[in-house]
């Protein structure tokens, strides 16, 4: 079979190969480009372990092909953190301890950040609601929920008026 020429950014970095039209947006990131933080957890989008943004919002990679990523922007959790920084939504899980085994938390961050885009302020109902489709089997959700709005808190403070300059999208 033959391949499909796509051209993809991920983590700002421009990648272009042949595909076949099957490939799953996951496969690709983590077979052709290594990007492994984006886990394959069911392969049916039900737990959001493979969760990345696409042109900024947040789609589950095991529910589309990579030829549809074709001419866009894919970050993942590996592309959070700048200059060895970690995300301020990677910070807050870190600082929350909203982890125990981990699998699903780069789906989680990455849903997480989505969600405070839509919801700056969000209280618990909120955050569990945005983030249903993520499933944690450790935690109980309660550090998750903290974490969420933790960093929540840390963007609007971090907004506050005064200069014209933008976050760049950190959160």
């Amino acid at each position: 079979m033959a391949g499909t020429p796509i051209t993809v950014t991920v983590d700002d970095v421009a990648y272009s190969d042949d595909v076949e039209p099957r490939m799953l947006l996951v496969q690709y990131l983590r077979e052709r480009v290594g990007k492994t933080g984006t886990l394959i957890g069911c392969d049916t989008s039900n737990c959001g372990a493979c969760t990345v943004h696409l042109d900024g919002t947040s789609v589950k990679s095991c529910t589309m092909f990579a030829v549809q990523a074709d001419g866009h922007e894919v970050t993942t959790v590996e592309g959070l953190s700048k200059n060895g920084e970690l995300h301020p939504m990677q910070a807050a899980f870190h600082e929350c301890h909203a982890l125990q085994c981990g699998f699903c938390t780069p789906g989680m961050i990455m849903q997480s950040i989505d969600l405070i885009k839509e919801h700056p302020d969000p209280d618990e109902e909120t955050v569990r609601n945005g983030l249903e489709g993520n499933l944690c089997r450790c935690t109980g959700y309660q550090n998750i929920v903290k974490a969420v709005q933790m960093a929540a808190k840390e963007a609007s403070s971090s907004a506050q008026p005064a200069s014209a300059s933008s976050t760049g999208g950190a959160i």
